[in-house]
């Protein structure tokens, strides 16, 4: 059964600015593993809007926002060798999905020359 169902579109290039003008934007949204994995890519804003479009897409899905005590470091994207991606969950977020009894989150990633999109799917158990 489906729990919850976030999507989220960004601007690329507004994720550009913000990394670029404003310090510790990246810091405060991405983990370092998150950093590192999009630093590596030939189009770093690339990936970089599409991770926080997972983390907003995330958020609707839960249906509960970061005042409940979660942080954007409490779920990471990550992905497979394969190349899917997935979210890793820890902290306080952790707790939450734990005590809600969730199962499985499914994500989805797409982008193009000036938008990133993502959908999550929350099943519950």
């Amino acid at each position: 059964m489906i729990y919850g169902l976030g999507t989220d579109i960004v601007n690329i290039s507004r994720i550009e600015k913000s990394i670029g003008r404003t310090p510790g934007f990246a810091e405060k949204v991405f983990t370092r593993e998150e950093i590192v994995y999009s630093s590596d890519k030939a189009r770093p804003a690339q990936h970089f809007a599409g991770m926080f479009a997972v983390k907003e897409s995330f958020i609707k899905a839960f249906g509960i926002g970061l005042s409940a005590g979660m942080r954007f470091h409490d779920f990471e994207v990550r992905h497979l060798e394969s190349g899917e991606p997935f979210i890793r969950l820890s902290g306080a977020t952790q707790k939450i999905f734990d005590e809600k009894k969730l199962g499985r989150i499914f994500v989805s990633i797409s982008h193009d020359t000036e938008y990133a999109v993502a959908t999550v799917i929350i099943e519950k158990m």
